[in-house]
């Protein structure tokens, strides 16, 4: 019986979706519930699973094709064979010739650089690569070897034309390694990717936006984590992170500052009773938000859980379109990556974004006293059209407040 594999129901905020990746050949078996193809939509990218053990028999879209909700894609023959021949190749059991390795006999062996391209062979009857790094002194020989240069691509400089180290590393710095090789390639952005681009520039050029700053002493944050850590983990089998806390200080901070909370439609401001925050996620496609809802009637280790559910997912392809939407504020941590600061940018409708960002030993002065302490440098990117800058920074002092002083935020206050 054949099947239809047919795209999912996309909600009316997507319009269509482009065929990123068959996993299968047409004549492949399939199993149950094995992904057939990715799709890749504004927002996420969706796996089309087999809904039956057969085979592949039609793929009626290639990657790249624009396909729509219900569109057919491809049809599985239900409880069908594979034709013969469609088995995986056995792997070639023969050893592989050596691979010859540039050697100096007077120091260490090397591996020619990662990525550079092997040199070009010389042609018949003209000196080899191999004469012409014999002439060498040691050093030039070494980086030659190293970055995988050719020495006869190479003008020398040194005495009856000798090519010496110095040679080669302008040679590297003129882009001409690997022989002369500067290669280069062009690639269409991918749809998230290309959504990402337009909604920046969305928020960049309809928002009035304006970034204030604070900085957060968290050794008292630090010595929670440390006192009560494994305690947490034991009891919730999920790590006590630091951004449990700033969500819970955030989802506080925002009932007590409505406007931070608020987002614009045309000439209205909407107030939402409720906390429901974008976290920023990273993955090799670009930066998704999952959104938490209602943080303010969540504890420490359902945030936790959600967070680490949601990173899961976003790594593995798994986030649906429903964990994206909504969101009344966002979090992003570029401490992560080690930013020490920077200016977040608004996520439209949202009207404001707070930016994480590393964590820094530094000078402090405490009862007259310097001493060191580990500081975060906090930023709050706002619409500056509804959220002026004394709430902007009252919000900020609150985040601080609650953070230097765990206790009080554990208790609301």
């Amino acid at each position: 019986m054949s099947t239809e594999i047919k795209v999912p129901v996309l909600p009316e905020s997507v319009s269509d979706a482009t065929i990123a990746a068959w996993h299968k050949k047409a004549g492949d078996a399939v199993k149950r519930d094995e992904n057939l193809v990715d799709l890749e939509t504004d927002k996420v990218v969706l796996e089309v699973p087999s809904p039956v053990d057969g085979v592949l028999r039609e793929i009626k879209f290639d990657t790249g094709a624009t396909v729509t909700s219900q569109q057919v894609l491809g049809v599985v023959e239900a409880g069908a064979a594979a034709a013969p021949g469609k088995a995986a190749a056995k792997p070639d059991t023969a050893k592989p010739a050596a691979e010859a390795k540039p050697t100096d006999p007077e120091g260490p062996q090397v591996q020619p650089r990662k990525g550079a391209t092997p040199p070009p062979q010389p042609a018949a009857g003209s000196p080899s690569a191999g004469d012409a790094a014999e002439q060498l002194p040691p050093g030039a020989r070494f980086t030659a070897a190293k970055e995988g240069i050719d020495p006869a691509q190479v003008d020398g400089s040194g005495r009856k034309g000798a090519v010496t180290k110095e040679d080669l590393v302008a040679h590297m710095r003129s882009g001409g390694s690997a022989g002369g090789a500067r290669p280069e390639q062009r690639v269409p952005m991918t749809r998230i990717r290309a959504r990402i681009a337009e909604r920046l520039m969305q928020s960049k050029n309809s928002i009035a936006m304006l970034t204030s700053f604070n900085e957060v002493n968290l050794r008292e944050v630090m010595a929670m984590r440390k006192e009560l850590g494994e305690a947490f983990e034991k009891a919730n089998t999920i790590k006590l992170g630091f951004m449990s806390f700033f969500a819970k200080a955030t989802a506080n901070a925002l009932q007590r500052h409505p406007m931070v909370n608020a987002s614009v439609d045309g000439n209205d401001v909407i107030y939402h009773g409720y906390t429901d925050i974008s976290i920023a996620v990273s993955t090799e496609k670009g930066l998704v938000t999952p959104v938490l809802r209602n943080v303010e009637r969540m504890g420490f280790a359902e945030i936790e859980q959600q967070i680490a559910s949601y990173a899961k997912a976003a790594r593995e392809g798994g986030l649906k379109l429903e964990d994206l939407q909504g969101g009344t504020f966002t979090i992003t941590n570029g401490g992560t990556f080690g930013s020490l600061m920077s200016t977040p940018i608004v996520n439209p409708p949202q009207s404001a974004i707070l930016g994480m960002h590393a964590i820094k030993e530094r000078p402090i002065v405490e009862n007259g006293a310097v001493v060191a302490a580990p500081m975060m440098y906090i930023a709050l990117s706002y619409d500056h059209r509804i959220i002026d800058g004394k709430d902007a920074v009252l919000f900020l002092v609150d985040i601080k407040n609650q953070l230097e002083n765990p206790q009080r935020m554990l208790l609301g206050m």
